[in-house]
């Protein structure tokens, strides 16, 4: 089956690629820009196209030989020219979640998925970090790069998909996992979830949905990686293999709790949370209150640990839509931080009619107000955080958006 893939770069559908590709399927894809996984897809020898996807190069394909699936992602909208393109070419259209249940149906997998607000992606990396360790026969699919594994990788024998479900679009309500791992719920995505009773109904559906679910932990307490989220988050992925293990009906004291807390107390964190370019500078994923609140606590452990005078974080919003609902919960997110400096909005799936906020109406609603200053990623930027980093204190950028590949730009080594 040959599969094509539009918007295959991204942290989503890279990962996807990757799977599919090893399963033993034919995939090839296209996306505006490079994006974090492209790397991987290149040494996959996945065959793809960067730049303006006006259908010329699925049209080139599709004559080469004729493709089944055309795979896309939320992102792509209604009348983009791949979509278009492959609708009249009546290939079978459809967003990753039906192609995903396709694979695990086909490949004899149980599905552990992750799901949240918050803390899906380091509870799925844990996950899979935790099982590869153990050498149990899992596949998985995480929407990140990991520095220990591929994002996304089918293992021939495999009983289990590890898969980060996002909740966005209501991706996850298309599958009926074996184990459900939830390790939040608040309000998020208000352009797909009117209201914040609609969003809790829809995680209300997927737990009925899942055979078993997993909300809650006490081994946080007997892990002493950084930060007490971090703890939680890693504690819920040890609880899950648990599951796994006695479903496989594994003995020994390899699969003692014990030793699983021992190897997951190695974790090494995954791309963009708390990921460190260079001696201290960090980049985040945190876009929301409530995962700004829990970085800033690992961001000042980290400091601690490593002996430096504080935190300084530089922070770019995702989605202004988003940050109209939020706003009141920035109050207290940037408490304990020595200096904020606070960028534009990264715009994406907008509503034209809503006022666009600017770093100024945050920073005044702050606690600390004080602390706070409005910036661009610019040289005047740099050089102030270069400044601060020569003084002793930790860098950490928090964004979802472009300001990762400034910090990289200007900081990896």
């Amino acid at each position: 089956m040959r599969i094509y893939i539009s918007g295959i770069s991204g942290t989503a559908m890279g990962p996807l690629a990757l799977m599919a590709k090893e399963a033993g399927f034919e995939v090839l894809g296209s996306d505006l820009a490079e994006g974090a996984v492209t790397e991987e897809l290149r040494k996959a020898k996945i065959n793809i196209f960067i730049g303006k996807q006006n259908g010329d190069f699925l049209a080139k394909e599709y004559e080469k030989k004729k493709l089944d699936w055309f795979v896309y992602t939320s992102a792509l909208p209604k009348d983009h020219a791949e979509l278009m393109l492959a609708k009249k070419l009546k290939m079978k259209v459809s967003k990753r979640d039906e192609f995903i249940a396709f694979l695990v149906k086909k490949l004899g997998l149980k599905m552990i998925a992750v799901a949240g607000t918050h803390g899906k992606t380091t509870t799925t990396a844990g996950i899979v970090f935790l099982s590869s360790k153990l050498g149990l026969p899992v596949s998985w699919l995480v929407g990140t790069t990991l520095g220990f594994e591929e994002a996304g990788k089918y293992v021939p024998g495999s009983k289990f998909l590890i898969y980060e479900a996002d909740e966005y679009d209501r991706n996850f309500l298309y599958y009926h996992p074996f184990l459900s791992i939830i390790p939040s719920v608040s309000y998020d995505h208000p352009d797909i979830y009117p209201t914040e009773e609609d969003y809790k109904a829809a995680f209300a559906q997927f737990i009925r949905q899942s055979q078993k679910t997993i909300t809650k932990t006490n081994l946080d307490k007997k892990l002493s990686v950084a930060g007490k989220v971090r703890r939680f988050d890693l504690g819920l992925g040890v609880e899950a293999v648990q599951e796994m293990i006695k479903e496989l009906g594994l003995k020994g004291d390899k699969y003692s709790q014990n030793n699983l807390l021992k190897i997951m107390n190695d974790f090494p964190g995954v791309g963009r949370r708390m990921e460190k370019i260079t001696d201290g500078v960090y980049s985040d994923y945190a876009h929301h209150p409530e995962e700004i609140i829990a970085t800033v606590e690992i961001a000042k452990e980290e400091a601690k640990r490593l002996g430096l005078k504080g935190v300084v974080v530089v922070y770019e919003p995702h989605q202004n839509v988003r940050q109209h609902e939020v706003f009141p919960g920035y109050t207290k997110a940037f408490l304990g931080v020595e200096k904020l400096f606070w960028t534009p909005t990264y715009l994406t799936r907008e509503d034209p009619s809503l006022k666009i906020l600017k770093p100024e109406d945050f920073i005044s609603n702050l606690e600390n107000f004080e602390v706070g200053e409005p910036a661009v990623f610019d040289e005047s930027l740099y050089l102030k955080l270069k400044n601060y980093r020569e003084k002793g204190f930790l860098i950490i950028l928090m964004t979802a958006g472009p300001g990762d590949r400034w910090l990289r730009e200007h900081f990896s080594v």
